[in-house]
């Protein structure tokens, strides 16, 4: 018996509306972060790991781990913020990390078409990443690295190949596993 991926909306070759990841050949995957609860997480076991910044009435917390291992996740990503942060990530994040000014999801602008995921409207402020990532990805291979990842995104993305999704608890936030598993990913599909 032969499994076959169940396209939502219909259309081979695509997710909803958007091109399905890995259909379009490009040298390198795209990864997009998070910031709250990936790179800045809520309530880390070992603080000592982390320094605190003060980011207008926020408490930003950031790590040299963290650092060293987005600069070898660049050499095989194209990374991009997939945060609510949006832009601010450039100009408050980045900076804490050594990162340069890197392209992020425009979520506040994104407007739904007919052709998104589709979900349940109690499901709509966990997924409200999912369909403007599909569309910024357009049918780039990605990763995708965050602490809210609804089921229903994971099983609409998984008999996909062209994607990784990354879930990691908020109060650990990202951890060398995880960077371990996306360092494998990203070269094993090249």
């Amino acid at each position: 018996m032969t499994l076959r991926p169940r396209y939502v909306g219909g259309v081979a070759g695509r997710i909803a509306g958007a091109p399905r990841p890995g259909s379009r050949v490009s040298a390198r995957p795209l990864l997009y972060l998070d910031v709250d609860g990936v790179l800045n997480p809520e309530n880390p076991r070992d603080p000592g790991r982390f320094a605190e910044h003060a980011v207008g009435r926020l408490t930003v917390r950031v790590s040299d781990e963290h650092a060293e291992w987005l600069v070898r996740l660049r050499g095989t990503y194209d990374l991009v913020w997939a945060t609510t942060w949006e832009g601010y990530a450039n100009e408050y994040i980045a900076p804490l990390l050594g990162l340069p000014e890197l392209p992020y999801v425009d979520f506040s602008g994104y407007r739904a078409r007919p052709d998104d995921p589709k979900c349940p409207p109690l499901l709509i402020p966990q997924m409200r990443k999912w369909a403007p990532i599909l569309r910024h990805a357009d049918g780039r291979r990605f990763a995708w690295v965050d602490d809210v990842m609804p089921m229903r995104v994971r099983r609409q993305a998984f008999l996909h190949r062209g994607m990784l999704l990354v879930k990691v608890r908020p109060g650990d936030g990202l951890r060398w596993r995880h960077v371990d598993r996306l360092l494998r990913w990203g070269v094993s599909r090249s």
